[in-house]
């Protein structure tokens, strides 16, 4: 999965947290709801602006970062 065209970091968003594009919400708050157990219907209900493929891209992203390889977050 691609997760780039989905995740973003802008200074003025968040403070710069890994957010998804156009929304508020961190990456960080649904990786951590989904290990926590949460289903992604669950998460998407949660978040009625993320779309089935943001899941998709949060996952993708925290692959990245688990290969422990450097990971440029697009603006």
């Amino acid at each position: 999965m691609d997760w780039m065209p989905y995740i973003a970091s802008d200074v003025q968003v968040m403070h710069g947290a890994v957010c998804f594009r156009g929304t508020r919400i961190p990456v960080s708050v649904v990786l951590g709801n989904l290990a926590a157990g949460e289903s992604t219907a669950a998460v998407l209900a949660e978040y009625p602006t993320l779309r089935p493929e943001h899941v998709l891209a949060a996952i993708g992203y925290a692959a990245d970062l688990a290969r422990e390889r450097i990971v440029p977050i697009p603006a």
